[in-house]
């Protein structure tokens, strides 16, 4: 099984990597996010891969993170989803978002992916929905926010704090990147929010918001 691969980007095509490697070139099938993430010709990169077996091919896919690796190794889990469709999923909606909306519940922001319709994605959903933990959700995304931040040369401690599951649930969207503003809109707009607990409230706001 090839875990990884590092090695000198040769060509760069619509849909996949050509990694030298060796000498050896590799055609690995990337998300469009990885294309439009600046990668050049002559770069040196390393990713995660999955290799898909047929009788009569082998096909590799990569990822810059596990993270997205992970993500995409449930999505072809899915019945119907083959690696192809998985892999336009994740094309579309960055693996942060899909969870966010699997938790939420949100077929019809994963329906947006190419290809993928409301069953499909209600699929998807029913399917993965025990895969995903909104703590898990919460930190990765928010692991994410705070690397692009460093990237950025911004701070931001991340931590929430607050007394009240409302205040709470502000505090964690502003952290996941979105503005107070959105935040709180999102949060005013959940009803019967003051029977609810923090999560609760975070997810139906998430749902408002995606």
């Amino acid at each position: 099984m090839i875990g990884f691969i590092r090695g000198v980007i040769d060509e760069i095509e619509p849909d996949a990597l050509l990694i030298d490697r060796g000498g050896i070139g590799l055609r690995v099938y990337v998300p469009a996010s990885a294309l439009d993430g600046g990668v050049r010709v002559g770069d040196e990169v390393k990713l995660y891969t999955h290799l898909n077996v047929k009788e009569d091919s082998l096909t590799l896919y990569g990822f810059f993170s596990r993270d997205d690796l992970e993500v995409f190794k449930l999505l072809v889990g899915v019945s119907g989803i083959g690696p192809k469709g998985a892999m336009g999923i994740l094309s579309a909606l960055p693996a942060d978002d899909l969870r966010f909306a699997v938790l939420s519940d949100d077929a019809s922001f994963i329906a947006r992916a190419p290809g993928v319709g409301k069953k499909t994605a209600q699929k998807v959903i029913l399917e993965l929905k025990d895969k995903f933990r909104l703590e898990d959700a919460y930190e990765k995304k928010l692991a994410h926010t705070q690397q692009a931040d460093r990237a950025e040369g911004a701070g931001g401690s991340g931590q929430m704090t607050g007394q009240s599951g409302e205040q709470e649930a502000v505090e964690a969207l502003c952290a996941l990147g979105y503005s107070g503003t959105e935040a709180l809109q999102a949060v005013r707009r959940v009803s019967d929010r003051a029977q609810m607990d923090t999560e609760e409230i975070l997810k139906a706001a998430l749902r408002e918001m995606i």
